[in-house]
């Protein structure tokens, strides 16, 4: 029978992809804290001038224009040879989806840049098609039309998937992940500090199940103690190294 691994990622997985984590030593949000304000959603609602530098900051972002690495790439196969059960991120950059995984493995704990909708009627839309028109509509809003308002323009607010400071999480997104974690054979958690909650409480609901975790981090965790495999190296190639281990001893 295949063995199942849960996998929870955090900002270490993308760093290697141009993307510099938010909360590290050097992180941005460490270095510049006044840029938390990009995702803060009541400046977002209530302040024209906040949303479109919220807009203009995240297209001009290294995780707008980033590409999936080695260590993306490792999931995604590890997903084609029926190994993975879940991919749950706390990243919003969407190098998953890039990499290959499928919607029916990730569940975006902190949402994700890649989709945007409408505040108000809720349309969805393509965040590419957004950031293409950013400079003739610094600040969007939707242009679907309404049939039950005599055809005018909704006009309402538009915003990215990610989960702003103010909001809550994707609705069912812990659940799931809490469900498929427990049910695994094992728990891989990638580039997290395991700092940020409800997310890294994955961690000691695989410990509570009796799942083997596994953590792969530079840096040391407050979850270590309930770590079987503790791997401080280069993601990039530890990563990818696992994987193909795991995938031989299968």
């Amino acid at each position: 029978m295949t063995k199942t691994i849960a996998v929870l990622t955090g900002a270490g997985i993308s760093t290697s992809a141009g993307i510099p984590d938010f909360r590290g030593p050097d992180g941005v949000w460490t270095k510049h804290p006044e840029q938390t304000s990009v995702y803060d959603i009541d400046l977002f609602r209530n302040d024209p001038q906040a949303r479109a530098y919220s807009w203009r900051w995240q297209k001009e972002s290294p995780v707008w224009n980033a590409q999936p690495g080695a260590a993306h790439a490792a999931l995604a196969k590890l997903e084609q040879a029926g190994m993975l059960s879940l991919l749950a991120t706390q990243n919003f950059d969407g190098l998953h989806e890039k990499a290959g995984n499928s919607d029916e493995v990730i569940v975006n704990l902190h949402g994700t840049i890649g989709t945007s909708h409408c505040m108000k009627c809720h349309q969805k839309y393509d965040t590419a098609d957004i950031m293409d028109r950013l400079d003739e509509e610094p600040d969007p809003h939707c242009h679907r039309r309404l049939p039950y308002s005599g055809d005018m323009p909704c006009n309402g607010l538009l915003k990215t998937d990610v989960v702003y400071f103010g909001e809550m999480l994707p609705e069912g997104a812990m659940e799931k992940s809490y469900r498929l974690t427990a049910r695994a054979d094992e728990l891989w958690v990638i580039g997290s500090t395991l700092e940020v909650y409800p997310a890294a409480s994955i961690v000691p609901v695989a410990a509570e199940a009796g799942v083997p975790i596994t953590i792969m981090n530079m840096g040391r965790t407050q979850y270590d103690r309930l770590a079987t495999r503790l791997i401080h190296e280069d993601i990039a190639v530890a990563l990818p190294q696992l994987v193909e281990e795991t995938l031989a001893s299968d």
